[in-house]
């Protein structure tokens, strides 16, 4: 089994691949999508469908997790919502199956409480995929413990 995850964001967007071999979690790949400031949204949409697309073909995952959105006031939060769109539309005309997972679950689940902070998960990360050095930028990190909450969800600890 070989899945991504995706952190949403216009800005950057935070991918992790990870691979199941003889149950053991390999680290693939992680990183971001960066988007500049300076382009216009809608060819920073279209620079995300790109990317991604190069990934997903390069990297062939079954299977896909996504950070949920949950809306809140502020100047980002269309342009973010319009990202989750197009990560979304990109995962379905590759016909891959995408779960979903609130922030609150993905931190349960990595670092066993909703209310974990941002390193008690990073901890997690690492300590699930045996890693000596931390995964950056954040984003990619993110990624990962969205992919592993989706291992988690199909019984792969």
């Amino acid at each position: 089994m070989r899945i991504i995850g995706v952190d949403p964001g216009l800005a950057r967007v935070g991918y992790g691949i990870i691979e199941i071999e003889n149950e053991k979690k390999i680290l693939l790949d992680c990183g971001v999508i960066e988007t500049g400031k300076d382009k216009k949204e809608e060819d920073r949409l279209y620079e995300i469908f790109k990317d991604l697309n190069k990934l997903i073909n390069h990297w062939n995952p079954t299977v896909a997790a996504v950070e949920k959105f949950f809306f809140y006031r502020s100047s980002t939060t269309i342009s973010v919502v319009q990202a989750r769109g197009v990560i979304m539309m990109v995962l379905a005309s590759k016909k891959i199956h995408v779960s979903e997972y609130s922030p609150a679950q993905i931190k349960l689940t990595i670092a066993g409480s909703g209310k974990a902070s941002k390193k008690e998960v990073l901890d997690a990360v690492m300590n699930n995929l045996e890693l000596n050095k931390a995964p950056t930028p954040d984003d990619s990190a993110d990624a990962l413990a969205i992919a592993l909450t989706k291992l988690n969800e199909d019984g792969i600890n």
